[in-house]
């Protein structure tokens, strides 16, 4: 018998919060970046559990005052915490750095600031916000100091005298050298950047970022073209793009949410074909994006060589691809082709991909590399926190439309849209200043 698909779903998530109940530093509300021991906090976990946390309340996880504790926890050490170039430094300019220490919230490992880890991270504040919209002293301050996060941002110094923005900054080094270029999550940024109040970019800058999309044709589908499968979700999580079109897509006469449909279709067709011969992709098993992998190394499998990668950007249908595939990126095409991905899902939760984890779904697997026994199959042992957050919530607005609800009325998301040129469906019409 068919499971209830609601049942399914509800279950998933609920095994996925898992994952946000227990690597919470509930004094700071830093986020582990995954289940390593010592591994840091990323911010871009953090800022997806916000959104996470509004999804458990919603679903009766967790209570409304927990997780407003969470929430204003980080968002006061976020307001709070050392903005320059100090080695206690949380960040920079607005910016943080990509990976803080769990406890003392300080960064981690040499990293960079990262324009797109503090944009993901301010999404997470600003549907905070909107959500706890009520009269109450802390619900106040949340929504007060969210808006100075927002506010001090500096978006055009990000930009480092061009027009489009920097993936980040090395204190040591400078600014880094590749920039949000060809289309990518880096949508998201944009939005954000020309939505800013206080620093905005031009549209100019949203115009030399469309002007390095590659429109391609695979399979018979004609679209935006991005390799990896998460790539076509991230921006879906935040923003319902349903009938919104910028100039690009209106050229184009589709929107970004047909787009990622038409990508979920090709990903699942590359997998049917499995054009390399790989033991796990088929019609029901795909999903090929950013994930953990068994390498790096080289082994000899039934006669060829096989390069395994470890975490690494993988994508269809040019690759790179050895095999390794997570079945979390398959639900979290979820809102956008249901009947192909529920019988996915369906399928996972029958192997032992959907047996072993006790946060549902492990990150990624890869049969070539064990010894092609379901039970001792390559599966990677670290939970990752944005593999979670962006299945609760790829999940939940496939459901409810929750989050999409709340951003359509984030007056930055909104202002951000409009300025990029977006226009159609629930976007409100009428000039917008740039």
């Amino acid at each position: 018998m068919a499971r209830s698909p609601d049942k399914m779903l509800h279950r998933l998530q609920k095994e996925s919060f898992g994952y946000f109940a227990r690597e919470c530093n509930p004094s700071n509300g830093l986020v582990r970046d995954k289940t390593e021991r010592l591994a840091p906090s990323s911010i871009a976990v953090t800022g997806f559990s916000f959104a996470v946390y509004i999804v458990a309340v919603e679903r009766g996880f967790m209570s409304r005052s927990e997780a407003l504790k969470r929430v204003l926890a980080a968002v006061r050490f976020f307001a709070a915490s050392p903005q320059g170039a100090e080695p206690d430094s949380t960040g920079r300019r607005g910016f943080y750095y990509h990976f803080l220490h769990m406890e003392k919230g300080t960064r981690a490992s040499a990293c960079e600031l990262s324009t797109m880890d503090t944009g993901l991270l301010i999404l997470g504040m600003l549907v905070a916000r909107e959500y706890f919209s009520g009269a109450t002293g802390q619900e106040r301050e949340l929504r007060e100091r969210v808006g100075w996060i927002y506010r001090r941002t500096e978006w055009n110094w990000a930009c480092n005298r061009a027009l489009t923005l920097s993936h980040g900054h090395v204190p040591e080094k400078g600014f880094l050298k590749n920039r949000w270029l060809g289309y990518s999550e880096g949508l998201l940024l944009y939005v954000l950047a020309l939505g800013s109040p206080t620093h905005p970019l031009s549209r100019a800058s949203y115009r030399a970022w469309t002007r390095t999309y590659q429109w391609k044709r695979v399979y018979g589908y004609e679209y935006l073209y991005a390799g990896p499968l998460f790539i076509h979700q991230f921006m879906h999580a935040w923003i319902d793009f349903r009938g919104l079109q910028d100039d690009f897509m209106k050229e184009k006469s589709t929107d970004y949410f047909e787009n990622s449909l038409r990508a979920t279709y090709i990903q699942r067709e590359y997998c049917r074909r499995n054009p390399l011969g790989f033991q796990c992709h088929s019609e029901l098993s795909w999903g090929i994006t950013a994930c953990d992998g068994p390498g790096p190394c080289m082994r000899r499998i039934k006669g060829r060589k096989v390069r395994f990668l470890g975490y690494h950007a993988r994508g269809v249908p040019f690759g790179p691809d050895d095999g390794t595939i997570s079945a979390g990126a398959a639900v979290a095409s979820l809102p956008f082709a249901p009947e192909i991905v529920l019988p996915t899902i369906e399928y996972f939760l029958k192997t032992e991909v959907g047996k072993r984890d006790p946060c549902g779904f492990a990150a990624s697997f890869n049969p070539m590399f064990g010894d092609s026994t379901p039970q001792n199959i390559w599966q990677s042992k670290y939970n990752f926190g944005l593999n979670h957050g962006l299945l609760i919530l790829m999940i939940e607005n496939f459901r409810s439309g929750l989050i999409w609800r709340l951003m359509r009325n984030c007056q930055p998301i909104v202002k951000g849209l409009q300025r990029a040129g977006f226009s159609g469906a629930w976007l409100p019409s009428g000039k917008v200043s740039h």
